[in-house]
């Protein structure tokens, strides 16, 4: 059975924004979706995020993963260490390098990545990123990623992080994620 694994920002949770609705299509295509609560959510580590997934989630070539803000570094970890592709990965508003607005970001960074190891664990990486993030995960933070792993990099104008209770962008629909989703999985 396809699988899917969603996971939040720092200090979010599973309920939070666009989770549940993304949650919901992807179930309705035939997908067994894990939005676990990851540990320390405000406040990260990569090792502990790191162990909480290998422990629950077996992937294969027709997992997906979606994350968001410092769930995406996540991501980049997840796909250095898994042994057989998967078929998708998406980044929202991710970040991949110290961010001035969250002194703990290198948390959940590592000191360098493996980039052709990552690119070879994904059939697809998409970056999603908007000009205008207030916490600093901008399209400047994932340009460089994107083109070190040749992902596909979309920048929505004006949509700030794409989910933050702080910074009052509620977020609970997202028509952009959810149109992409369905072109890979349900066309």
């Amino acid at each position: 059975m396809p699988n899917a694994l969603i996971l939040h920002g720092t200090g979010d949770k599973p309920t939070d924004f666009w989770f549940p609705g993304i949650k919901t299509l992807l179930e309705s295509g035939g997908y067994e979706v894990s939005v676990p609560h990851l540990p320390h959510p405000d406040r990260p580590v990569l090792a502990d995020s790191l162990s909480m997934v290998f422990e629950n989630v077996t992937f294969h070539d027709s997992s997906i993963i979606i994350a968001h803000s410092s769930g995406c570094p996540l991501v980049l970890s997840i796909l250095e260490r898994i042994e057989a592709p998967i078929e998708q990965a998406i980044c929202v508003s991710g970040f991949y390098q110290p961010i001035d607005a969250n002194p703990d970001a290198p948390l959940m960074l590592q000191d360098h990545y493996d980039w052709q190891r990552i690119r070879q664990h994904t059939r697809e990486l998409i970056l999603i990123n908007s000009d205008n993030d207030p916490w600093g995960c901008n399209d400047a933070q994932a340009r460089a990623v994107a083109a070190e792993l040749a992902a596909t990099f979309v920048i929505p104008i004006g949509q700030g992080h794409m989910g933050s209770e702080t910074f009052g962008q509620p977020y609970r629909e997202f028509p952009l994620l959810e149109r992409l989703i369905s072109r890979t999985f349900f066309s």
